[in-house]
């Protein structure tokens, strides 16, 4: 997703629908490894602040857009949320602007950029141009990319840039301060809103110094922790089960085996919203490999999760598979 090409064709991938003909037993298994349409409180909150600020930032000139920063533990969800929000306003863009007669995309929408490790300023702006396809030779300079960049993706037309693992910075260090500044740089002559992801951002270096300070000052923060199993009346972690279970591409299962579940999946995965995708996720796969086409709490048994959410989990009553 970290080309245009890729990322279109998953914002432009849907959930199963009554009526569709039957998809392919490969286009099921694409499907599943990285379908994140669900809702959840952090997504519900972060699509409502990226609305207002694309609208509060469309017409600012003088100084850089405001921006936003997607925070949280690991496994949390950001990456979820982050794509969640991209592919609905990628959606609404196509919606209101269609593609002319003879050209397959009336403009780019939505940038999605990851920093790479140890990112320096000319390796991130190499990101940002391979994102769409920009021709970068060995003997450009930085400033010769970002001028490339800056052109192109105005031409192309994108209002939203998604930076994940912003983490990776540290502006404590030469190249982190450069790269950082790279970003100051960037948010400031790109007609687009900023949205940044990264684990537990707040306890990072990004949030202190004058530089930290530059990038920090100007973005609200969204927090994207474990859900509760329970919020008063609410269950909003089986509302999320509910929601992925509504979304799964399976020809044998049975709607309302997954909500079922909900106190044995909150206490494998701590009410991380990653380690819960990833695990239906999964499940599913297997369920489309073995041709059982349903997911139960004995397939679900069998699949190890990511090590955090693995010693987060208790031993737990095995139930009657159902």
């Amino acid at each position: 997703m970290t080309t245009w090409q890729g990322w279109h064709r998953f914002a432009t991938t849907d959930p199963p629908r009554p009526g569709d003909p039957p998809r392919s037993t490969e286009e099921r298994l694409a499907y599943h490894s990285s379908f994140v349409t669900i809702r959840t409180p952090a997504i519900h909150t972060l699509a409502t602040q990226v609305r207002t600020l694309m609208i509060l930032g469309r017409h600012q000139q003088t100084t850089a857009r405001p921006s936003l920063i997607v925070t949280g533990p690991a496994a949390a969800g950001k990456p979820t949320a982050l794509l969640n929000v991209g592919r609905t306003c990628h959606l609404a863009h196509t919606r209101k602007n269609p593609a002319p007669p003879g050209s397959a995309h009336a403009s780019v929408p939505v940038a999605y950029v990851l920093v790479p490790p140890g990112a320096t300023a000319k390796t991130l702006i190499t990101e940002f141009a391979r994102y769409l396809g920009i021709p970068v030779a060995a003997r450009m300079t930085q400033t010769q990319i970002t001028e490339a960049v800056c052109h192109t993706y105005t031409q192309a037309g994108i209002q939203l840039v998604m930076i994940d693992e912003i983490h990776r910075l540290n502006p404590r260090t030469t190249t982190g301060a450069q790269t950082v500044d790279l970003l100051k740089d960037l948010s400031e002559r790109l007609p687009a809103t900023f949205v940044y992801a990264g684990i537990n951002v707040t306890d990072t270096p990004l949030f202190t110094g004058t530089r930290s300070a530059q990038l920090a000052g100007r973005a609200t923060l969204v927090d994207c922790g474990p859900l509760p199993a329970r919020h008063g009346t609410r269950h909003p972690f089986r509302d999320v089960i509910t929601d992925i279970e509504n979304h799964l591409d399976l020809q044998q299962h049975k709607p309302g085996t997954l909500p079922r579940h909900a106190p044995y999946l909150h206490q494998r995965t701590a009410g991380r919203i990653g380690s819960l995708t990833r695990l239906i996720r999964q499940a599913a796969i297997t369920a489309i490999s073995d041709g059982t086409e349903r997911i139960t709490k004995q397939s679900l048994d069998t699949i190890r999760l990511d090590h955090l959410a693995e010693t987060h989990h208790r031993p737990h009553t095995r139930t009657r598979n159902r």
